[in-house]
């Protein structure tokens, strides 16, 4: 068994080619993967070939872990049926390449455990799942204190907003250096860094990504705020001792979503509490996709890119 799937076969080395797939068990499923998104987080690194060492890591490699489609094949273990459609986030199933995260292709076979049911009607919003999923984790759990400040008015910052907002919190202010990203916000104020003198923050979330704002950052928190690195930083991250010192400043490091978060999120999601609208700015059909990728990693008006994949049937 075969299918279309996005390589990558080294740094900026981008091609769609037909893979192998794996034998599915008794527990697992084929689904057809109807859209894929494009991370401009994890995925932006490995395309560049800035990624630092990476559990299964290796080219070549089918990225892509922002997918969503329909089940064709159902093993008898799995507890699903055909015709369900689910999420999934990325697939290990190709035989001579590197299932990382392995999402980016027209059909894969997976462990039924891994997916999650989903309403049909979403559509390509369905793939957003994974990043709203990832903007509910930094922020859910005991003693974790909602923001009142978000750097970054990229996908993951709006995410962070409209939570903020869906748990009832006051609206957070959102910083944004890039005018193409300023517009968008619904019920909270998007500023420039220098047009904010407030220096009192309780919880500043970084979803910039910008190691290099940190000692900005300490000196907007009041004593003893918390500074939440909510992006996926490559170089050693450094700031000054002395300010962070004085304000007792406290920094925790997000990883990547739970099962828990991922139906927390479907659920607000499918209740109206949490919007994805707006948020999917480029759909791009699969045969152009090394196109796509650099739109998605080079353009700053690209917030989220869609791969179409029904296109490729």
């Amino acid at each position: 068994m075969q299918t279309t799937a996005i390589v990558l076969n080294g740094p900026k080395s981008l091609s769609v080619e037909e893979v192998k797939l794996t034998e599915p068990g008794h527990a697992d499923l084929i689904v057809d993967i109807h859209h894929s998104g494009i991370s401009t987080g994890t995925e932006k690194l490995f395309w560049s070939g800035e990624m630092p060492p990476f559990p299964g890591m290796g080219y070549p490699l089918v990225p892509g872990y922002e997918a969503a489609g329909v089940v064709v094949e159902a093993g008898r273990d799995s507890g699903y049926k055909t015709g369900e459609h689910v999420f999934v986030p990325g697939a290990n199933c190709y035989d001579g390449a590197f299932g990382l995260f392995g999402g980016a292709a027209r059909r894969v076979v997976t462990d039924a455990a891994r997916v999650t049911r989903i309403d049909g009607g979403h559509g390509a919003q369905a793939a957003l799942l994974a990043l709203a999923a990832t903007a509910r984790h930094s922020m859910a759990g005991l003693d974790k204190a909602l923001p009142d400040l978000i750097v970054g008015h990229g996908v993951l910052g709006r995410l962070l907003a409209r939570l903020t907002l869906a748990a009832g919190a006051p609206a957070p202010t959102v910083w944004e250096v890039d005018p193409l990203r300023m517009s968008g916000a619904e019920g909270y104020e998007v500023l420039h860094p220098d047009a904010d003198e407030r220096r009192d923050y309780g919880a500043i979330y970084d979803a910039s990504g910008r190691g290099d704002l940190l000692n900005d950052l300490v000196s907007r928190i009041a004593k003893g705020g918390e500074i939440v690195l909510a992006g996926f930083y490559t170089q050693p991250l450094q700031f000054a001792f002395p300010p962070a010192f004085m304000k007792e400043a406290r920094f925790r490091v997000a990883a990547e979503w739970a099962r828990d978060d991922l139906t927390a999120t479907r659920s607000l999601v499918e209740s109206g509490a949490l919007s994805l609208d707006g948020l999917i700015t480029h759909t791009s059909p699969v045969k152009n996709a090394a196109a796509a990728y650099r739109t998605a990693f080079e353009d700053p008006g690209c917030l989220k890119m869609i791969l179409d994949w029904e296109q490729a049937a």
